[in-house]
Parts: structure tokens; sequence; C-alpha cells
């Protein structure tokens, strides 16, 4: 990357761990004054360099990478191999051999065993696992995905839905890749709703097998990886029948192709065709007529069923029987979310160093300005920037989540309930992101950033489908919005006395919200002073008391609607419909909530100085540009009175204007090389386009062969 941040000097290079080159920290990156809490000094004005901001980028890249560090760098040290990089344009055929040619390079260089059991050749690593795969995204993210469905689906869920009879008997062969797999999930009538899937799987005792059909078009498996072309088996959700009792969903092992890749007596399917991206993987349509299976197939971890069809479980209740089992599954949004993360840091790489390398348009000293110098292009950017590094933490948090449950250490039905609604709610907002953000790199990049070469456009299109992967995004937000209404409900009173208090206190604050009390006692306070303003709204305290008070102010709301229907569950299913786009506002608030906490937690652990007070900046952007984007709700409801409502576009503003110095070396911190970024525009090609043009002109100006200007008379 060449760098073009005004007042940067370079210093001594050394070699980061893992093998890649970096600065430890920067040079003189001139930054404005900033206070005794890290934050801004209030009054300095915009453009002011009367201090040195000094990043250790090193620090903040150890920061970024988290506790499973080792495990990414390994995987950013494979994914340099060319073999393993997307070629754009390619033709679909081809790009589909050579996604499956990839795998054996994963395989043959010991990339995937990570979460299986040590007896397969495995270490139990279950963050470090998805923090190396996520990492897979940079070098094209259908290598990632079809991994996925290998080893992180079909894989998984013979590790985690079986018992050790299904691990000896399936496991090597899906490790080694000798049996390429499918998830067998979706169906063409059911995507989110798994529970009602029409796929039944009906035990015969009489020759102690399993019968496999779909019994219309609609249940065909529809969008299934490695089903169009690769996959010699499949793991096949489908409702398992025994003694004319429906047991609800469970999972069976169906081999699918013999050894030259023809399909199997009773099984059936068609190729899904182009799509919008990820066409290096050969998504398909499955179907089974009548296919017998060994008893032995079910996948019976969380039930079985006898030699004489006898079903039994360890969990009574169908219902918590069957979110158990798909709970085993989260990882699949849980590296989702870390793919989403990993796609808009190579993306705002590429827009941010053409943006500090791009000129266009004089400024007041005649020469042309690069485009990261103009207001509303750092405005476009830099938010999207710290937003990632809010998503960076919080990201590392649901890691740890995940280590935690699928290690065993603290695998209790709580932890399990937080791990699937941080999993919910981190994946849909960081892949409507992605798209967000890699559509604005899109557009600041010009028609640059249109040319394939240069990747965006491929990035945008390949993660596209994230956001229906593993659950549509609106119905993941539903569910978390129960888990926010479950948890009002656990904590709102019973009787009927304490709920008159409850009640009353509830219409107290929306009378002193409507009356205006809570901006009466800002207004008071702020004095009609913009520093005033901006000094309560950077406080920690006050941005975590706008952020949580809008989760809970929006959950009581629907709450007290909700208790309205006593025990009437007809009105109470209509009250909750007519809810549900309230609830789903909710549950995004609830995840930009915990994505602050995770930076604010992530901030207390930099010591203090330069590092840590560009931290600070960042979150506060992040957690202003929150307010910005609900200022109307935080008016409406007088969280917010008029003057502070004024101070946080303009401290938005200041804060963008204060980040611009340090922007390369907080890119510089994501510890990309161009191996992994790949994009002419962020390898300098620009700048050597810059460079030749202004050493062509100060040639020509020099020897007077520049023609005048034409002068207009003044009218």
């Amino acid at each position: 990357m060449v760098d073009t941040a005004p007042a940067r000097t370079s210093s001594d290079s050394s070699t980061r761990p893992g093998g890649s080159s970096t600065r430890t920290s920067t040079g003189g990156v001139s930054a404005p004054k900033a206070d005794a809490t890290g934050d801004p000094a209030v009054g300095t004005p915009v453009g002011s360099t009367d201090t040195d901001v000094r990043i250790d980028v090193e620090l903040l890249a150890e920061h970024l990478l988290g506790r499973w560090a080792e495990d990414r760098r390994i995987s950013r040290r494979l994914v340099r191999d060319p073999a393993l990089h997307k070629i754009e344009g390619q033709p679909i055929a081809e790009h589909r051999a050579r996604a499956l040619e990839q795998l054996q390079v994963l395989v043959d260089a010991g990339a995937i065993q990570r979460p299986y059991p040590p007896e397969f050749g495995g270490q139990d690593n279950h963050g470090g696992n998805l923090a190396a795969f996520e990492e897979l995204t940079v070098a094209d993210p259908s290598l990632q995905i079809k991994a996925g469905v290998q080893w992180g689906l079909f894989g998984s869920a013979v590790h985690h839905l079986g018992t050790e009879r299904n691990h000896r008997e399936f496991l090597p062969g899906i490790i080694a890749f000798d049996v390429p797999g499918c998830f067998a999930m979706t169906e063409t009538g059911h995507g989110s709703d798994v529970q009602n899937i029409a796929t039944s799987a009906t035990y015969d005792p009489e020759t102690q097998e399993f019968v496999v059909h779909t019994p219309f078009r609609g249940a065909w498996k529809d969008y299934i990886g490695n089903a169009a072309l690769h996959g010699k088996a499949a793991v096949v959700f489908a409702k398992l029948v025994t003694r004319g009792v429906d047991h609800g969903v469970h999972a069976f092992y169906v081999p699918l192709r013999d050894d030259e890749g023809a399909f199997l007596p009773g099984v059936g399917g068609e190729d899904d065709g182009v799509k919008g991206g990820l066409n290096g993987i050969d998504n398909g349509r499955l179907w089974f007529d009548h296919v017998r299976v060994p008893r032995t197939n079910l996948l019976n971890r969380y039930g079985d069923v006898a030699e004489d069809g006898t079903y039994s479980s360890p969990i009574d209740s169908p219902g918590r029987r069957f979110f158990t089992m798909l709970g085993t599954l989260v990882q699949g949004r849980v590296s989702l979310d870390g793919a989403a993360v990993v796609a808009q840091k190579i993306g705002l790489q590429i827009a941010l160093t053409y943006a500090m390398q791009r000129r266009q348009f004089p400024t007041g000293d005649g020469q042309e300005g690069v485009l990261l110098d103009y207001g509303r292009h750092q405005r476009r950017l830099i938010p999207r920037l710290a937003t990632v590094f809010a998503q960076s933490f919080a990201h590392e948090k649901l890691l740890q989540t995940f280590d935690d449950v699928f290690s065993g250490r603290r695998d209790t039905p709580e932890r399990r309930e937080d791990l699937e609604t941080q999993a919910a709610a981190f994946k849909a907002m960081s892949t409507w992101s992605a798209l967000d953000t890699l559509q604005e790199c899109r557009e600041a990049t010009g028609g640059a950033g249109f040319l394939a070469e240069n990747r965006i456009t491929g990035l945008r299109a390949d993660l596209d489908v994230y956001v229906t992967f593993e659950g549509d995004n609106t119905v993941l937000l539903q569910l978390v919005g129960k888990r926010l209404l479950t948890d009002f409900r656990k904590a709102a009173p019973r009787d009927a006395a304490s709920t008159a208090k409850f009640v009353a206190a509830q219409v107290g604050s929306k009378l002193a919200d409507a009356a205006g009390l809570r901006r009466l006692g800002q207004t008071v306070s702020d004095r009609g002073s913009l520093a005033a303003s901006v000094a309560d709204l950077r406080d920690t305290e006050t941005q975590r008391a706008l952020l949580t008070g809008r989760v809970e102010t929006m959950v009581t709301e629907i709450g007290m609607r909700l208790r309205t229907a006593g025990k009437d569950r007809a009105r109470a299913a209509v009250l909750l419909n007519r809810s549900q786009h309230e609830l789903i506002e909710a549950s995004k608030a609830h995840a930009e909530l915990m994505q602050w906490e995770a930076f604010t937690d992530a901030i207390a652990d930099v010591p203090p100085g330069d590092t840590r007070t560009v931290l600070v900046w960042l979150r506060d952007l992040f957690a202003l540009g929150l307010v910005e984007q609900h200022l109307d709700w935080h008016l409406l409801h007088g969280r917010l009175s008029a003057q502070r409502a004024r101070a946080v576009s303009a401290y938005v503003d200041r804060l963008v204007a204060r980040l611009r110095p340090v922007v390369p070396q907080l890119i510089e911190s994501f510890g990309y090389e161009p191996a992994h970024v790949r994009s002419p525009i962020a390898a300098g090609d620009e700048q050597a386009r810059q460079d030749e043009a202004r050493t062509w002109y100060a040639a020509e100006r020099a020897a007077g062969r520049l023609p005048e200007q034409e002068k207009k008379p003044r009218p």
C-alpha cells in the first residue's frame, strides 16, 4: 500500500509473528489534541495538528486477531497460495472443478482437522477452527463456503448429532475428503421453517431400515451445496416415523452417488444452475424415492430407534429436542458473521487505499485533492470503518461463547441460549452490513471499483446470499426478539398489585417523554453550549444509557401490548404479528448494543495511550452513528434535546475528520497483505498513475510548454 496520509513518516519495519511484515507503530501522524479522558478535546478546531497520535499497529493488530491469533495467522499464510485464489470471470464449470481441487489442498495442509476429536486427528479446537475458516474468505468465498459445507455442516452434523457408532463409520471418510458430502436440510417449500419439512424417514422393523422419501416436488432438498455434482453422501433431515408416530425432524446419513458419480437407485436431482454469486459451488436439488438406509444411519445422539421400532430420546419434549439438535449446528451462523467481517475489511482496505491516492478536483492551493480529504468521502467510509471494528470485537466475544459451549467448559442451557441469540443477532447485522459496506466501497471507487479485477463487485455478489444462509436474517431477528420478550416476561411482575405499579411506572415514563421533561433536564445542563452537549454525548455511560434505553423501551412497549391478550393465545398471536416490525427493530437495537458493549470491553484491554485514544474515537463514532441513524426515535421519546440532537451530527463530523489521518494505520492493523487483497487499485497502481501525471505536468510547466488558460472577461 502506498501511503499518502498527511504528515506521516514511516518507522522501521519488523516482522510480525506469522511471517508478515509490518510497522510496529506509526511515525508522526498528526491528529487533534486529546483531553485527559482520551477523547478529542471539545472545541479543538477540525484539522488541528497540535499533538501527534502514534498508533501501535502491532498492538492493535493483535487485539483484532483475538484469542485464536495463531490459527488466523496459519490460515492467512495458507491463503497466500495462488492455487486457492478466485479467478475473476472464470467459467462456472472450471470454477467448480477448481473449488473441488482446493478442498484437497486444505486437507493436505492439515487445515480442517481442528474441531474433531483427537482419535480422528483433531484438536478439539472449536474457536480456532472457525477463526481460521473465516480467513478463507480472502482467497475465494466459494472456497470458504464449499469447505463449510463439507466440514462445517456435513462433517459437523455427523460429529455433533451422531454417537460413537456414527463417528467410527462416517467421520474418517469425511475428514479425509474421500466422501464429499451435502447438508440436506432446506426444502424448496420450506426454508427457515425446518420443523415443518415434508421429507420423511419411516422405520421398517422387518428389514431394520429407514425409508427416506420426498412425497412431492416442494419437498425436494434445494439449494444444497455439493448436490449438483460432487456429493457422494448427505446428512438428510427428515421426520422420523416409527410405529405410526411422527417424532419430529432427525438427521440421517444417506449415500447419494457411486464412485463414478452416478446417482444411486431411488436418488435423483438436478443442478440449480447459475447463481448471483458463489458459482464455484455446485448447488443443486435432491429427491428421494423410498430410499432405504440401515437403522444405524440415524444420527442418534438425541433420538434412537431400537430394532423393534421403539423410539427413545434423552429429551422428552419434542420441541426442546428439535431446538437442541439445531442448536448444535449454530457454528454456521457464527462463521458467516466472521466471514462477513473479513469481507468488509478487504473491501474497506481497497476503497480507503484508493481514496488516499486518487486525486480529483482542484482544492484551495490549486492542486487536486485526494478523495479521502473531502468531507463527504470521509463520511461515507470512515463510519463504516468504525462499524467493522465494532463487529470484529463483537465476533471475538461470539467465538469465545461458541468455544465455551462446544468445548464443554461452559455447556449449560443458559450459555447455549446466549450463543444462539448472539449468533442470530450478529450474523444478521454483519451480513447486512457487508452488503451495505461493499456497495459503498464500490461506489466510492467509481469505475475502477466496478472492474472485476478490483474484487469489490465479486465480493458483494458472493456475499449476497449470506443474508439468507443459515437462516434468513429477518427470521433470525425474530428469534432474537422472542428471547427479548421472554426476558421481559420473566422480569415483569405477575401479581395484580405489582403489575399495576409496573404499568404506572411505564406510563409515567412515557408521560415524561411526551412532556419533554428529559429534554428539559438536558437543556438546563447544556445552556445552549455545543461543547457541553458534546461532552455528555461522548461519555461512556451516556452512550450506554441511550443505546440501552432504546432497546428496553421498545421491548417494554411490545411486551405491555402483548400482556393485554391475557391467556387468549389467538389474540396474542395477532398482536405479535402486528408487532413484528417493531420487534425486529428492537432486535437490531439489541445487537447494536451488544456490539457497542464488546467494543467498550475491548478498549478496556488496551493500555492507556494513543492506540486506546483512537479506539475510543472509533467507538464513539460507532455509538453516535447509531444515535444519528435513529435520531427521530430519540427526539420523539424525549431522550435527546434539540440541542444535543444537533450536537450528534456535528460531533460525528468532528470524529470523522480526526480519524482521517490515522486511517492508513487502522487498515494496516487488519494485517492483510497484497496477496490477500489482490486489488490493483489497492496495490499502488493508482498512486503510480498520479505520480506519473504530476511528474509530467511539472516537467511541462518547467519547460514552458503548457498552454495558457483562457481568461474570461469579468461581466
